[in-house]
């Protein structure tokens, strides 16, 4: 894993991308894994789950 996620971004990566595969999205990897949660935490490990993270900076967004 390229990036260091909280466990709160890994967990919503996950689900969102599980309920992607669950919903007839094809997988990005191969693998014997038949749940869709295992296959998009392969992915997230992987480090090929077409998702992303964005983060705020503090002070970010306060306009003037």
């Amino acid at each position: 894993m390229t990036e260091n996620y909280t466990r709160f971004e890994r967990a919503r990566l996950i689900g969102a991308r599980a309920l992607q595969i669950s919903q007839g999205a094809p997988p990005l990897i191969e693998t014997e894994k038949t749940k869709s949660i295992d296959i998009a935490e392969e992915e997230l490990d992987k480090d090929v789950i077409p998702l992303a993270v964005r983060r705020k900076r503090p002070g970010e967004g306060l306009e003037s």
